[in-house]
This record gives C-alpha cells, sequence and structure tokens, in this order.
C-alpha cells in the first residue's frame, strides 16, 4: 500500500520557468534539482523541499486563480517568509486560523495559491 509522500506537482504556463524560477528559487530558496533525462524536453523543473520534491510543469489553459488547491509549505519563521514577499510586493491573504498554527497565503505570479504555516509550540494545543 501507499509508504509515503514522493512529491507533488503545480503548474505554470508553457514558457514561464524563469519567472517560475525568480519566485521558487530566487524568492522562496528552494534548491532546484536535476529532472531525469527522459523527461528534460517537457518543460518545467524541479526543485527540493525537505525529503519531498515539487514539479513545476507547465500547462496551458488553466485559470489557476479560481482554485482552492495549493500547497502549504511548512516554516520555522513566519514573520520573516511574510517580510520576505511584502518587500517583493506579493499580496499576502490571512487564512482562516487554525488551532496550534499560524498561517497565511498568497498567489504565485501565475495564480497557484501558497500556503506558509507555522505550528505553535505551546502546551494547551
Amino acid at each position: 500500500m501507499i509508504v509515503g509522500f514522493h512529491h507533488a506537482q503545480i503548474t505554470i504556463p508553457k514558457n514561464q520557468e524563469l519567472a517560475a524560477r525568480r519566485f521558487y528559487c530566487e524568492l522562496l530558496q528552494l534548491n532546484e534539482i536535476p529532472k531525469p533525462a527522459s523527461l528534460e524536453g517537457r518543460g518545467g523543473f524541479w526543485v527540493q523541499i525537505g525529503a519531498q520534491a515539487l514539479h513545476i510543469g507547465t500547462e496551458d489553459g488553466v485559470d489557476r486563480s479560481k482554485t482552492k488547491a495549493h500547497l502549504a509549505y511548512e516554516v520555522r519563521d513566519l514573520d520573516k517568509i511574510r517580510s520576505l514577499l511584502d518587500q517583493h510586493a506579493v499580496e499576502i491573504l490571512e487564512s482562516v486560523p487554525i488551532t496550534g498554527y499560524v498561517r497565511f497565503e498568497c498567489r504565485d505570479p501565475f495564480g497557484n495559491r501558497v500556503e506558509f504555516i507555522q505550528r505553535l509550540f505551546n502546551e494547551d494545543v
């Protein structure tokens, strides 16, 4: 049966890899990893997040701004990531509170919903 979570994939419009690398690799500081040679010609790129990978594929004709689908990135310092995004004029969207966490959302340059979440270390949680 299922033994783990290997990777997730989001999509960006075709030929937008440079803008995606600016957001994901430069701004969010995720490390790009090589794709297998058999997939290199398909567009997009992959990044490493902890033990998992995020595949950033290409796909046209998708209105990403209309979906609630998203990835939630767990962070150690939510204020630091908020400040970084503010400095780069990324609009912050407040999230509905969840007990034991603080979080917020934004949209990447292509409309993909992105959540940042930090666990609160509190004996009451």
